[in-house]
């Protein structure tokens, strides 16, 4: 992702820098991809004061493990005043996709998202999504997904996010986006990606919260899906360093987050000093 072409140097990395054009008009979307990664124990409910606050508060995720409803739960057991309606997903923007294309899709996908497609006809499919399926992953999964986009005169690729890997308790985990290229690589296609960092993505989250993008800003971790893409799409962003962030992403060759944060706390904290003013 490319950064973006205005943006000289971080305009933030604190509270105590200036954060330009951050007023109360608009809000940051906040990324709740393995929320419990960007959060310390004592401000597990952070985005509480956004909501309570003139900002406008949209969580943006690429989680396709779970259903929105699901992911909603979960972040309400965290503690979090969220509704199905503040969360953008791929998989509910993807079947929309689907229905406006006609298209019936051969599914890759883990078991806790499949409700979302029950709307959708998958007989005799015309494309593949591909989403993180986790242990769903085996060769002759994959190779049926091959085998389908193979036979298609015109074969079509959807999948939801391209990230290469996220954090979990455990360690490190592989992202969609390795199975993404693996499918690009074996049929000589390009997957059309539903969720970051697509700029479409972006797009149908601010529309819904009715602000352009000069008025928004990304929170996340991932310097690539989070960062660069909201950049691209002409926000800015600022990166927190826990979850899947790595010292590194400092000093990416491509994507210069606006600031850098210790944790989402302390993001909500910035932004609400600024919001005041």
């Amino acid at each position: 992702m490319a950064r973006s072409a205005s943006r000289e140097g971080p305009v933030c990395s604190g509270p105590g820098q200036s954060l330009p054009g951050c007023s109360g008009a608009a809000g940051p979307p906040v990324s709740p991809d393995r929320l419990l990664e960007l959060l310390t124990p004592r401000a597990s409910p952070a985005p509480v004061p956004l909501k309570r606050s003139r900002l406008k508060v949209r969580f943006c995720t690429n989680e396709s493990q779970k259903s929105r409803a699901d992911l909603v739960g979960l972040l309400r057991r965290l503690g979090f005043d969220v509704s199905e309606g503040e969360v953008t997903a791929p998989a509910p923007a993807a079947c929309l996709i689907l229905k406006q294309r006609g298209l019936r899709p051969h599914l890759l996908v883990h078991d806790g998202v499949r409700s979302e497609f029950d709307q959708i006809d998958t007989s005799n499919p015309n494309c593949v999504v591909i989403a993180d399926a986790g242990e769903g992953f085996s060769y002759q999964n994959m190779n049926k997904a091959f085998q389908v986009l193979m036979e298609l005169e015109n074969p079509v690729l959807f999948s939801l996010g391209k990230g290469r890997y996220y954090k979990e308790t455990s360690g490190l985990m592989l992202d969609v986006g390795p199975y993404m290229k693996a499918l690009e690589y074996a049929c000589g296609i390009e997957a059309e990606v539903v969720g970051k960092p697509s700029p479409e993505f972006f797009k149908s989250a601010l529309q819904e919260m009715g602000v352009e993008a000069h008025e928004a800003i990304m929170i996340g971790d991932d310097i690539v899906g989070d960062v660069g893409g909201a950049q691209r799409y002409g926000m800015r962003a600022l990166q927190v360093r826990t979850g899947k962030f790595r010292p590194s992403d400092e000093h990416h060759p491509e994507v210069k987050a606006d600031g850098y944060v210790d944790n989402l706390a302390e993001a909500v904290d910035l932004l609400l000093q600024h919001a005041d003013k």
